[in-house]
């Protein structure tokens, strides 16, 4: 059953985003692992942006109330977290297959509705090859090894080339990221005029020798100057005391705070007040400060741009809006 939001009593259709954290951390923390809910603020069919962690998220996001305006029938058979999987998240965004972004994906395909997986097409060789392969786990796709069940269907994304997401409000420009050795993706999606930016695992240009993001902060800076970028969410997985060369492409505070100033350098517009969520922290198992501690206060000592940097929480629910 597809979701009709003509039919909900919904509150009159509203610029922006809406973003319920399904999982927050970068490894680790198995039960919560970097999945961000997105649609337009106002109507219901929403994206999966990864999904390290899908069922046990939307548990707890409806613990945490995030789920209450998701209307049920009154004779729906699901809970509220098994109604919105079956019938709110209409599409998968696949940043790239490491387990931490696709656990909870292959973990709920077995009771999962009909999507499809928007990806870059080295993202979804990976996926159809080395998990839905039939041997790691059943072959729920629509490519590759026999028999294929193809509850999920694979769409391959071009670089900097926006689609309309099926079934959605949304458009997505999909772009190539360096993650150590994997090409990784950031989403540019977009509703009537605003934008939102959701940025996969990533090294900082310096350290990954290329200009990925620097192309990135190029194609978003027009949004930047005309203030419909209403927020990113981005990776911080160390924190400072991790030498740049054990990053294994990822950010660390001091590489977050340069590209964000790259960012605001090729706009030409202060980015002060913009919504700054950073993912992927990555707990650690040694004695002392917390990384989710040490990352946020090394950002808030640096961020003299004035970005609002926000650290997610399982099961929190924002809404980035004008």
């Amino acid at each position: 059953m597809a979701l009709v939001v003509g039919a909900c009593p919904l509150r009159a259709m509203a610029a922006g985003f809406d973003i319920t954290v399904l999982g927050a951390r970068g490894g680790l923390e198995d039960g919560n692992l970097s999945a961000y809910m997105v649609h337009p603020i106002g109507d219901l069919r929403a994206v999966l942006c990864d999904a390290g962690t899908v069922l046990h998220g939307l548990q707890v996001a409806d613990q945490h109330g995030a789920l209450d305006d998701i209307p049920m029938p009154a004779n729906a058979v699901e809970t509220r977290p098994g109604f919105v999987l079956h019938h709110a998240i209409q599409a998968y965004l696949v940043s790239h297959a490491h387990i931490d972004h696709v656990a909870g994906l292959v973990l709920v395909s077995p009771d999962d509705s009909p999507k499809p997986i928007y990806a870059l097409p080295s993202v979804n060789r990976v996926l159809s090859r080395d998990l839905f392969n039939g041997a790691v786990w059943p072959n729920m796709g629509d490519r590759g090894a026999p028999p294929l069940l193809g509850l999920y269907q694979y769409q391959d994304l071009v670089p900097g080339h926006a689609v309309a997401l099926a079934h959605t409000g949304l458009r997505v420009t999909a772009f190539s990221l360096s993650h150590g050795n994997v090409e990784s993706t950031a989403f540019l999606l977009q509703s009537g005029s605003d934008a939102m930016l959701y940025i996969g695992d990533t090294g900082a240009d310096a350290v990954e020798h290329g200009t990925r993001l620097h192309a990135l902060w190029q194609a978003v800076a027009p949004l930047v100057r005309r203030h419909r970028l209403r927020g990113i969410i981005i990776e911080c997985s160390y924190d400072d005391s991790r030498p740049d060369s054990q990053l294994w492409g990822h950010l660390s505070p001091h590489l977050l705070l340069n590209e964000l100033a790259a960012l605001q350098g090729i706009a030409g517009t202060p980015l002060r007040g913009l919504p700054v969520l950073v993912a992927h922290i990555k707990p650690s198992l040694r004695k002392g400060a917390d990384p989710v501690a040490l990352i946020p206060e090394a950002l808030r000592r640096g961020n003299a741009m004035g970005v609002n940097f926000i650290v997610p929480e399982q099961g929190m629910r924002l809404q980035w809006h004008k």
